[in-house]
């Protein structure tokens, strides 16, 4: 073994300034994939938002401009450009180019933030190509400009601000030397997130425009996360109105907005400082536990609930739940730079409290709705105590021993699941060029005969009733519900591989539907693939050649000019009109094929769209459908 170099003082590098922050940016920003490239904009749109929270700023606008630059600019305070007593440069400087700087800290400029560790804006800076920076303030406009984290000249006035006009502008353009892959923005992605903050941020509108499509919205709701709870509950049957409360315990603002619906599924979000924290946390845990305890109190009290009954367990009572929980707290503790998880103790009992009281007096006062609730969760659990029975039948039956795999699955021979490939394949002619086409040694083959249920309007005692999702269950080795367990999992990708059609379009839909609400933590865990099949196949003079779209197709057609007439151009219908060679060579071997990853980016609006797209409403759907017609390609008639 080769001696390692000499480990003295000279081994240790000291990073200056922001250098820390482009040498190692998952530290700060996550990553450097196409989620943290997002997370740039939301750390500066965060520091406007805590303006909002400051009660200096009613209007933030956000742009992306053709060349996929930022601008954030809102009309709160600005930042101070007066000099800083102990580095003695202007404290715009300051935040711009020092780690943990900032007016977050107890120094009295802010009651309450979403920006804790003063690294968000310097740490967009430090991963930005250039930023540029306008401050409104004391009737003057002050700019500084910056390359890869370093001012290119010191902070100058540049002309005057209108009177009473302050504020803050911040432009910059991210750099590709560190964000690579050619990624860029998702306006989708950005205004679901900017829908999020202005429902938990009362009074503030939101405008957000993108140069490159031309698209742009506005968001401002009077009802915050009371329209939140209805926004997400719009195409389900409510059981009862929102139940909204709103309240401060020692200095932590608490409020929560609840709604019980028809659904099978929960869809609970909790906020902290108007940042989602996606993980949850103890303001997730107080809500919850309130809840649970509210309701067995009152169906125990109100005899609906026998002594001879169990309580009701936290999934019984949250089966149908709606719900937004959003605190406002002087010193957050989160998990990460990133903010996922709250972590405070003493948010868990304060949001219990609270929301135990309101949520009580509601049942209290409200009896018919109270008890189409408390019906709902005896439903629940008796469906709950009958899907456990039938879970049996598909989850391992003890550490050691696992259930026999289906009989339709065609197993590799590999068995580190990090090396290993599941393909579901819909029909047996698609299966059977699968298992004739495959690498034996890593890829397995399970068919599906027909349609899986569409779980989103069955509950898990049904669902575990039905042959091809116990089949899709046990293959996978990782249990579901209560039991789910990523560890156990037998394939590293699991990759749905369905015909180019309608029918093929709504199986995936139907297994998408599937993962997301039972196995979430697949899709977060990034093993859920798609896979992409060529939809035409040109042979030209014994050359074959495979596309994927009909943009592909027509640009290869035109590059043969006239010869094309004479090409022979094949429209694959369907995965069994391929032989296997072919559909190894275009699908599955990994050499050549494309897989498309599933990702969740927001939670809260894919729980809207398979609500919408897949649950018992029809209205919603029909306007969907009419709404989109004609954006519809490779529909077969």
């Amino acid at each position: 073994m080769a001696q390692p170099a000499n480990y003295d003082a000279n081994s240790i590098q000291v990073l200056e300034g922001l250098e820390a922050v482009r040498r190692r940016p998952g530290m700060y920003v996550g990553g450097t994939d196409l989620k943290a490239l997002h997370h740039l904009v939301y750390e500066v749109v965060d520091n406007s938002i805590d303006e909002a929270l400051a009660g200096s700023c009613t209007r933030i606008n956000i742009s992306i401009h053709k060349d996929s630059s930022v601008t954030v600019e809102d009309n709160g305070r600005g930042i101070p450009v007066d000099i800083h007593p102990e580095k003695k440069i202007p404290a715009l400087e300051v935040v711009m180019t020092t780690l943990h700087a900032g007016g977050k800290f107890g120094g009295g400029g802010y009651k309450v933030s979403g920006g804790l560790h003063g690294v968000g804006v310097s740490a967009v800076n430090a991963l930005s190509e250039w930023c540029e920076v306008e401050v409104r303030r004391n009737g003057q406009v002050h700019q500084q400009r910056y390359v890869r984290g370093y001012p290119q000249e010191p902070v100058k006035v540049i002309g005057k601000a209108k009177e009473g006009v302050t504020g803050t502008r911040t432009t910059f353009k991210f750099d590709p030397t560190i964000f690579k892959d050619d990624i860029d923005y998702r306006f989708d992605t950005l205004s679901q997130r900017f829908r999020e903050m202005a429902f938990v941020t009362r009074g503030v509108t939101i405008h957000f425009s993108d140069e490159r499509s031309n698209r742009q919205l506005t968001f401002y709701f009077e009802g915050g996360i009371t329209s939140f709870v209805r926004y997400l509950n719009r195409n389900r049957e409510n059981l009862h109105n929102v139940v909204f409360v709103d309240k401060d315990v020692d200095n932590i603002g608490i409020e929560a907005a609840i709604q019980y619906t028809d659904a099978y599924t929960e869809s609970v979000y909790s906020f902290a400082n108007t940042i989602n924290t996606i993980d949850g946390g103890t303001h997730m845990t107080g809500l919850r536990s309130a809840l649970t305890r509210v309701v067995n109190d009152y169906s125990r009290k109100s005899g609906l609930l026998k002594d001879s009954d169990p309580n009701f367990t936290g999934d019984d009572t949250r089966e149908g739940l709606t719900a937004i929980v959003s605190i406002k707290h002087p010193d957050p503790q989160f998990e990460s730079q990133t903010k996922v998880k709250l972590m405070n103790p003493e948010v868990q009992t304060y949001v219990q409290q609270v929301v135990g009281e309101a949520f009580g007096t509601f049942l209290e006062e409200n009896p018919q709705a109270a008890r189409a609730i408390v019906q709902k969760c005896l439903t629940s659990s008796r469906a709950r105590d009958a899907a456990r029975k039938a879970r049996d039948l598909v989850i391992r039956k003890s550490a050691l021993e696992s259930l026999t795999l289906p009989g339709k699955l065609a197993d590799c021979s590999e068995r580190d699941s990090s090396k290993t490939e599941l393909y579901i394949v819909e029909g047996d002619s698609a299966g059977g060029s699968a298992k004739q086409g495959r690498d034996r040694h890593f890829q397995a083959i399970l068919p599906l005969r027909g349609k899986i249920l569409n779980t989103e309007r069955a509950r898990l005692d049904k669902i575990l009733g039905n042959n091809e999702v116990k089949a899709l269950i046990s293959a996978l080795g990782t249990g579901i519900g209560d039991g789910f367990d990523l560890s156990g999992l037998r394939y590293g990708r699991v990759i749905i591989m369905t015909d180019a059609d309608v029918d093929g379009s709504h199986i995936r839909t139907l297994l998408l539907t599937f993962f997301f609400r039972y196995m979430p933590s697949l899709i977060d865990a990034g093993h859920l693939y798609i896979a992409q099949p060529p939809l035409y196949r040109l042979e030209y003079k014994k050359q074959v050649k495979y596309m994927y779209s009909d943009i592909e197709k027509d640009a290869a057609i035109k590059e043969l000019g006239k010869d094309g007439e004479k090409a022979g151009l094949q429209r694959y219908k369907g995965l069994g009109e391929m032989n296997p060679s072919q559909l190894w060579e275009t699908t599955m071997n990994p050499g050549n094929r494309t897989l498309l990853l599933v990702t969740v980016e927001d939670a809260a609006e894919a729980d809207r769209t398979f609500d919408m797209l897949m649950g018992d409403a029809v209205d919603p759907r029909r306007k969907f459908i009419q709404t989109h017609a004609k954006k519809v390609r490779n529909l077969d008639i």
